[in-house]
């Protein structure tokens, strides 16, 4: 066997295992990122599902949200209908009462307003 049909041989069993081993790193590295776009397929669709159902609920305490103020809103006018009825029947059944007790709250107004007005000025 000569020397440069020798050298041929390994040139070309060389070329062919740089060849074999360019093929499976080319199918290790598409394999490998095939997996990486499956997980983050994977991880996008749970992404969105997940903030699909975050608005969801969401939603579901925002309505419940607005039914409480409601309600509270609605009781709270009902007590303010009662309390200006409970009112205006003591006004009726004790008018002299009522000015002096109105006449009594003026006055302690006044007197705290005063007293803070004039604290105000000595800062």
């Amino acid at each position: 066997m000569n020397s440069s049909t020798s050298i041929g041989n390994d040139t070309s069993s060389l070329t062919r295992a740089a060849e074999n081993a360019a093929r499976d790193t080319s199918r290790t590295a598409q394999h490998g990122i095939d997996r990486v776009s499956d997980t983050l397929s994977e991880a996008r669709a749970q992404t969105g599902d997940t903030l699909r159902q975050l608005a969801h609920n969401t939603e579901d305490l925002a309505h419940r949200g607005m039914d409480l103020v409601r309600e509270s809103a609605d009781q709270l006018r009902e007590r303010s209908y009662h309390v200006k009825d409970v009112t205006t029947h003591y006004i009726q059944d004790e008018p002299v009462k009522s000015m002096l007790i109105a006449a009594a709250v003026g006055a302690t107004l006044m007197g705290l307003f005063a007293m803070l007005s004039r604290n105000g000025h000595h800062r």
